[in-house]
């Protein structure tokens, strides 16, 4: 199953009738969401198919076509199951903060044309032409963004697969000057266009241009996922172990990093290299990163500098064996060391 975004090209009568049904459709997911958990705690559960029936009729009623209401049922109930089975946390309400953008639409869509796709209860739609892969489209779903509208089509279909070039092993230490240090001593920085972006949101926020505010972190979101996207599929083919130093995202953003955390992207770069790994038969490993710059990858003594007052100092030489070090560099090849061995005691396990 892959997933293709179409730009769609609406209509004015169109655009406000996709407006309409958002909030309309905002109260059937809170209804949902509430109902599922007070049965619950009544004792009431519900099957699948029961639960997306317990709005049948309402359709001429809501103005809204009946599968879609479905939709918005299942995907309620789906978010309570997820929970249930400790796979996501408790689904939230909708509401001003946390307003509802998408609009499901469980049947199978078929292009008209080459760029016009029928909507049910909304009709003939043109987006912006591109290539769809082959296969059969099972489900869609209308998204509204700050640029504007999108259709997202779900396709029964084999993504690429990635051509497989070399079968290295290779450390990665992640850093925020540097998105990651490898340990064959390259270092990959964020691209410039996407710190010119963050350089214009921060314009934007301060003349309180909200709508200019939108589309920048839409367009920075698209940059920041689509150099993640790239780097991990280079990564993966390339080398055919992986090992990842393991940060505590959520401590190091409170403890006064959080700008820097969330520009650099790296549990989402983490992510993406787990599940591609496994789609090209490579191995994967996350290494807790305690002590990983304060080590020695030459002798192992402890000798690197630590703690707050540590962070400026880039370069340090081991006093123990007199190995000169790079900071991130001397990371990663520690954290691929760490690695290996836990991969050497699983085989012979």
């Amino acid at each position: 199953m892959i997933q293709r975004q179409l730009k769609l090209k609406l209509t004015a009568q169109q655009e406000s009738l996709l407006v309409g049904w958002l909030p309309i459709l905002t109260s059937v997911w809170n209804w949902s969401i509430r109902k599922i958990e007070q049965d619950a705690k009544d004792g009431v559960y519900y099957t699948p198919n029961g639960f997306q029936n317990l709005l049948s009729g309402t359709s001429k009623t809501l103005g809204i076509p009946s599968h879609t209401i479905q939709g918005m049922l299942a995907l309620a109930y789906q978010s309570w199951q997820r929970c249930f089975k400790k796979i996501a946390s408790k689904p939230r309400l909708k509401g001003i903060r946390n307003k509802l953008n998408s609009i499901p639409f469980p049947d199978p869509v078929r292009a008209v044309t080459g760029n016009t796709v029928n909507l049910p209860g909304v009709g003939k739609v043109r987006f912006h032409k591109q290539d769809i892969p082959e296969g059969k489209i099972k489900c869609s779903r209308v998204i509204k963004r700050a640029s504007g509208w999108y259709l997202c089509l779900f396709i029964d279909a084999e993504p690429n697969q990635i051509q497989l070039v070399a079968d290295g092993a290779i450390g990665i230490d992640p850093g925020y000057k540097h998105l990651i240090s490898q340990s064959n001593g390259i270092k990959v920085e964020n691209p410039k266009e996407l710190m010119a972006s963050i350089t214009r949101l921060g314009q934007a926020q301060r003349g309180h241009d909200k709508k200019l505010a939108a589309r920048l972190h839409e367009r920075i979101a698209n940059q920041r996922k689509d150099r993640n996207h790239k780097l991990s599929r280079q990564l993966v083919a390339e080398n055919a172990i992986i090992a990842f130093s393991k940060d505590n995202l959520r401590g190091l953003s409170r403890a006064g990093f959080g700008k820097s955390v969330a520009v650099a992207s790296h549990g989402q770069l983490r992510s993406m290299l787990s599940y591609k790994c496994r789609a090209g038969g490579r191995k994967y490993i996350e290494v807790p990163g305690r002590n990983s710059t304060r080590t020695c990858s030459a002798c192992g003594a402890l000798t690197g500098p630590q703690g707050r007052a540590g962070l400026s100092v880039r370069r340090w030489e081991c006093s123990a064996c007199g190995t000169p070090h790079d900071r991130d560099v001397n990371a990663a090849i520690n954290t691929l060391i760490a690695a290996v061995g836990t991969t050497v005691e699983k085989e012979a396990a």
